[in-house]
């Protein structure tokens, strides 16, 4: 509904008073009183004189919507079914194709990855694809008023279309570097498993794990791979590559167990908002902490959220170099309230930082050693730059980050493939202890980041 701008702020007030008890109405100005007589004239005249009757449950939605949109881009309402989306997304198991996207430059779906082994890996679907169109059922003898249009579509929605009961076709449009035209995949949706945490061995010594996301029961797939690791190793690792790439985040209390894993005590990332309840801080303890071997952590600019909390918290620890590409960027914390009828509201409550009081909003996590990803030369595909999070519309600016501030209110998918530069490089890393010590002897853990930055500055010859 266009209508829903019309009246955000009387809508933000309404919702806040009817979170309030008692005493809190005391609060309101007299300029409160006047954006809720505007709002319920509004209300009125609609509901009498608009040319078509309308549901005014479905107007006031929007119009928190609307709302939120004023906010910042991770400021949502969800209905009950994207809500209900959400839940599931945490626990990891739901029917449908098996594939991560992510939003591209020009406002299509776009595949951050197919999930091996699920329905779109075995239809064909790729790495970098873009969704332009997706019909609910097997693909028409044309194209029909039934076939979505990605464009601009919101991720919720191209998941909500995706998703559906096992043994259903699903149709996708395609489009890829080398097609003359978009192209249409039919896939059947089947139970897709996410698993969160994967390992292997490298090779002798040398360990590898990958976390896709951050979901309920991540730490404890992690505690378990690791411990195969160790157990078909035979000794402590050598070194341990911690690949985090395209990872979106996530549950913030599985990064912080991820990070404990890692670190025999300190601070692991903290977070603040506008008033003193919101400062939380989240540390690490002796218990069930991994030795102390070499670590190397893999990022990109999928990295985000919940996995900006891990890199920087083991990289302002000096437990592990971050090499890769610069991250997200994405330093807020959501917290979810669960309203009438099933839905939900995701408001962003406050901004989380390092162990070393570093902000990551919009700049991200610089990685000890940068190298660019390059694209298998299976793909023949062109490297696009990534979206990030000062790309989105109303993100909050580092400044606004800043701890101190008196604010009231490119890389290609990086994969674990034989091309796999920045894989390679991290191994190279690992393997070199004298390069590991020269380069984390002379950076002090007691000290915040800027100050380490500082004392190495004035130490240089």
């Amino acid at each position: 509904m266009r209508i829903h701008r019309f009246f955000v702020h009387v809508v933000v007030l309404t919702v806040l008073f009817g979170a309030m008890a008692g005493g809190a109405w005391k609060l309101a100005s007299a300029t409160s009183y006047e954006e809720l007589s505007l709002f319920t004239n509004v209300m009125t005249l609609v509901r009498r004189n608009y040319v078509e009757p309308i549901d005014e449950g479905t107007l006031v939605r929007g119009a928190v919507r609307g709302m939120l949109q004023e906010l910042d881009p991770h400021s949502t309402f969800m209905d009950s079914d994207s809500y209900s989306e959400m839940q599931v997304d945490t626990r990891g198991e739901f029917h449908g194709l098996g594939i991560e996207i992510t939003k591209s430059v020009d406002g299509f779906i776009q595949v951050v990855s197919p999930i091996e082994g699920t329905p779109a890996d075995r239809a064909g679907i790729r790495s970098l694809d873009q969704i332009v169109a997706i019909c609910p059922t097997e693909v028409p003898e044309d194209w029909t008023e039934e076939c979505r249009s990605t464009k601009q579509m919101t991720l919720f929605e191209a998941v909500q279309l995706m998703r559906g009961p096992k043994g259903s076709n699903i149709t996708v449009e395609i489009w890829r570097e080398g097609f003359d035209r978009p192209q249409p995949y039919t896939v059947t949706r089947d139970v897709v498993k996410v698993v969160s945490v994967s390992g292997r061995m490298l090779e002798p010594g040398y360990a590898y794990v990958r976390i896709r996301a951050f979901q309920e029961r991540t730490v404890d797939d992690l505690t378990r791979d690791l411990r195969k690791l160790h157990e078909e190793s035979g000794e402590q690792f050598q070194g341990l590559v911690l690949d985090l790439r395209d990872n979106p985040g996530g549950l913030l209390d599985q990064a912080v167990k991820v990070a404990d894993k890692f670190l025999d005590g300190g601070l692991v990332v903290y977070t603040e908002g506008r008033v003193e309840s919101q400062r939380h801080e989240f540390t690490a303890s002796t218990q069930g902490t991994e030795g102390n071997y070499p670590m190397a952590i893999l990022v990109n600019a999928g990295s985000a959220s919940a996995s900006e909390i891990v890199a920087g918290a083991l990289q302002d620890h000096d437990r592990a170099l971050v090499i890769g590409a610069k991250t997200f960027g994405k330093g807020s914390v959501q917290t979810v309230y669960p309203l009438e009828g099933g839905s939900g509201l995701r408001l962003t409550t406050a901004l989380y930082y390092t162990p070393g009081g570093r902000s990551i909003q919009e700049v991200g996590i610089q990685p000890d050693i940068e190298i660019e990803a390059v694209v298998a030369k299976r793909e023949r595909v062109k490297a696009r730059r990534r979206l990030r999070e000062q790309d989105l519309e109303g993100h909050f600016t580092q400044e606004e980050a800043d701890p101190n501030s008196e604010v009231v209110d490119e890389e290609a998918e990086g994969g674990d493939s034989p091309e796999d530069p920045q894989l390679a490089r991290a191994l190279e890393v690992l393997k070199s202890w004298n390069y590991f010590e020269r380069f984390m002897g002379d950076r002090t853990a007691s000290l915040p980041r800027e100050a380490r930055d500082e004392k190495s500055a004035t130490a240089s010859p």
